[in-house]
């Protein structure tokens, strides 16, 4: 018989939130019902998405969206002539709730982002090639930087990797270890493409596995998985509650060296479940 799923009463907080729903910053249309998705978070995305000739127009349309709506924004990477202009008129609208930064590559690049934002807006750096996945550890590191993502298809097409498991282990890996030792939330991996439910399952078991506590998606439809998928389950947090129960109940006495991990385990689901909202955390 399956576990049982634990539900979420209200979207996670960015620190703590598992889905990333990308939506294309051309299409207005979509982000009302973006918004009212159960994706934790959303990000308005004015770069690979958007045509070149087409980013200045986008870019008026998401700030005006601002004014009155909260989400976060995919600006440009910093190399280009497009990034500039997107932080600086991104800047002081009310209802930005953060930038993610396309294809980091240095700490720097978080770190002017940041300061050009005026010093208050959170970065998340997405990571998307060989030299930003061998820069991770400095990174996370950086003043500004507020999580790790992981932009699994261009780093495919910049190294030549599959999108196997075992081919996206080691970026997963380094981007993991760098958000430990940058004092980071977990990383979030990349999207899965597609609409088959089943390889995104397996997609998202293989990021949890690995230490990844959220994940991009690119539609609706793929948010209610990946949530369920990046919680604890019923049984995880019933676990975790008798495990320190009965820690207290015998005078929180160490008995052997397994003791140490399996508390620390149980006390990482219960923060879990609590930070999440999940019903009956």
């Amino acid at each position: 018989m399956p576990d049982q799923i634990a539900t979420t009463t209200r979207p996670a907080k960015a620190s703590d939130a598992r889905s990333w729903l990308l939506v294309n910053g051309m299409r207005t249309a979509t982000f009302e019902s973006a918004l009212m998705s159960a994706a934790d978070q959303i990000v308005l995305d004015l770069e690979d998405a958007v045509d070149p000739r087409d980013k200045p127009g986008a870019r008026l349309d998401v700030a005006a969206w601002l004014e009155t709506r909260s989400a976060w924004v995919r600006v440009n990477d910093r190399t280009t002539p497009f990034w500039a202009d997107d932080v600086d008129h991104l800047a002081h609208l009310p209802g930005l709730r953060g930038v993610m930064l396309a294809k980091t590559e240095a700490a720097e690049q978080v770190t002017e982002t940041f300061d050009r934002l005026g010093g208050r807006i959170p970065v998340l750096a997405l990571v998307e090639s060989a030299v930003g996945v061998e820069a991770a550890m400095a990174i996370a590191r950086a003043r500004g930087a507020f999580r790790l993502a992981f932009g699994s298809g261009d780093y495919r097409r910049d190294t030549g990797a599959g999108a196997e498991d075992l081919a996206m282990a080691y970026p997963r890996s380094r981007l993991v270890v760098a958000s430990r030792i940058g004092h980071l939330p977990g990383p979030i991996d990349g999207p899965t493409v597609g609409d088959d439910h089943t390889v995104l399952r397996e997609r998202t078991a293989a990021a949890v596995s690995m230490g990844m506590t959220g994940k991009l998606c690119l539609d609706t439809g793929q948010s209610a998985v990946i949530n369920e998928l990046l919680s604890p389950t019923l049984s995880d947090i019933t676990w975790a509650r008798d495990t320190l129960t009965e820690f207290d109940t015998r005078g929180r006495t160490i008995r052997d060296g397994s003791d140490r991990p399996r508390l620390a385990h149980a006390l990482k689901i219960t923060e879990r479940a609590a930070a999440l909202g999940l019903v009956g955390a």
